[in-house]
């Protein structure tokens, strides 16, 4: 349980650093900015952490990166945010 605590309060701090240190306005909720610091995290410990055996969390700068990569990787595809899904509050 708190591995879940503590993945949501990292997410939300590396989340927030991302959007803050990323160029030009990024509108998005609590939610998504959560879910992107997680995601960076994640992206960043695939990437970096790359045949050294297993999975391993990346350190806060690279999740930062990796959080700032999702963002830049979202605005080249155009993303449209999730309401045709029916899920509001999560646009990028």
């Amino acid at each position: 349980m708190l591995n879940i605590l503590g993945a949501i309060v990292t997410g939300l701090i590396v989340g927030a650093l991302a959007r803050l240190f990323y160029p030009g306005a990024i509108e998005m909720g609590w939610i998504a900015t959560i879910l992107l610091g997680i995601g960076g995290s994640l992206l960043a410990g695939l990437v970096f952490h790359r045949g050294r055996g297993g999975f391993h969390r990346a350190g806060c700068l690279t999740s930062i990166l990796g959080a700032m990569a999702l963002i830049l990787i979202a605005r080249l595809l155009d993303f449209q945010g999730l309401d045709s899904l029916g899920i509001e509050g999560l646009d990028f």
